[in-house]
């Protein structure tokens, strides 16, 4: 098997699986381990996937994006633990904006339970995982994404332009201090960025592979958060670059 051919095979089993293993590509493809790795490194050089400690997982872009079923099952300690410092940065917030995605999902069952919260959401999963909470949960119309159980569109832009946020949860596909957050579709952007447009304060979460990947539409800067928070994976150094386009950037 020819490298290009090797690279092409391996970059379509990363992006069905959600992750790679070197040991195991190479027992199937009947290579050495080293040529795997190889072939990682350029696939990296690339954008297209992000090398791991004894593997490699897909990066997102305007033709790849990770399907709800993905997210649930990659780096699922970092997301619990940047969900939980998230939800420390709650404060004095009555109104809530969060946005799709599996971290947080999880963000949203980790809010206190103390006090009446309004939990303002396009993602189905989110609106299912607090149903039964004190809070009230306000779903975003729209047409439902079937990727990720998210709505789009104009309804759901509508909706929120209507309304004054206290506090956003936002994620992204891609965060560069270039580039600034990015995502595939551009109805999905459409909705961040009314989400970010109408919100007080604003916080991201994703972890460190989010960080120095871009995707095809962009709805935020940088500096438009007053909050990072992402896990130890993102170096110290690369924190501080980011800190010094204005967020705090909390590694957990």
């Amino acid at each position: 098997m020819r490298s290009e051919e090797r690279h092409q095979r391996l970059l379509t089993l990363a992006r069905q699986q959600g992750r790679l293993e070197v040991a195991g590509v190479a027992a199937d493809f009947g290579v050495a381990p080293e040529t795997i790795r190889r072939d990682l490194s350029e696939l990296e050089r690339r954008g297209l996937v992000r090398r791991t400690h004894g593997g490699a997982y897909p990066v997102e872009s305007a033709g790849f994006e990770t399907n709800l079923a993905q997210r649930v099952t990659l780096h699922v300690e970092s997301k619990r633990r940047i969900a939980a410092q998230g939800a420390r940065l709650l404060g004095g917030a009555e109104t809530v904006f969060i946005d799709e995605g599996y971290t947080p999902q999880l963000l949203a069952t980790l809010l206190p339970t103390d006090r009446p919260l309004t939990l303002v959401t396009a993602s189905l999963s989110t609106a299912a995982a607090v149903a039964d909470s004190p809070h009230t949960t306000l779903l975003l119309g729209g047409r439902v994404r079937a990727r990720t159980l998210a709505t789009v569109g104009s309804w759901a832009c509508a909706m929120l332009s209507g309304f004054v946020i206290d506090l956003a949860y936002l994620g992204s596909n891609g965060i560069s201090r270039d580039c600034g957050l990015t995502t595939p579709d551009p109805v999905v952007a459409d909705v961040k960025a009314k989400a970010l447009e109408v919100s007080r304060r604003r916080v991201f979460m994703g972890h460190h592979g989010k960080f120095g990947a871009s995707s095809f539409c962009r709805f935020a800067e940088v500096s438009d958060f007053e909050t990072i928070v992402t896990d130890t994976g993102l170096s110290v150094a690369e924190a501080h670059r980011y800190s010094l386009l204005g967020p705090q950037v909390v590694r957990v």
